[in-house]
């Protein structure tokens, strides 16, 4: 299954903690049900961000390796 993000987050080269930050500032400002990808280079950033999202009502939907990045998915809940 395909993932069709509303918006994509560019936190390549950022180290934890800043890709969750960032990723909370960004999905604060979609409606609920839009999906957000977050496109990491930091290892622990899907890890965090997950972990963050099972506390905020937030989705996490999925995480994939391509071209060296973390491309992580997440529902606005």
């Amino acid at each position: 299954m395909t993932i069709v993000p509303d918006v994509k987050l560019d936190v390549r080269g950022e180290k934890c903690p800043y890709p969750r930050i960032r990723t909370l500032q960004q999905i604060k400002t979609l409606k609920k049900g839009e999906i957000l990808e977050v496109i990491a280079s930091d290892p622990e950033a899907w890890q965090n961000i997950d972990v963050w999202l099972t506390k905020s009502g937030d989705e996490f939907l999925n995480v994939e390796t391509k071209d060296g990045a973390y491309h992580i998915f997440v529902r606005k809940g």
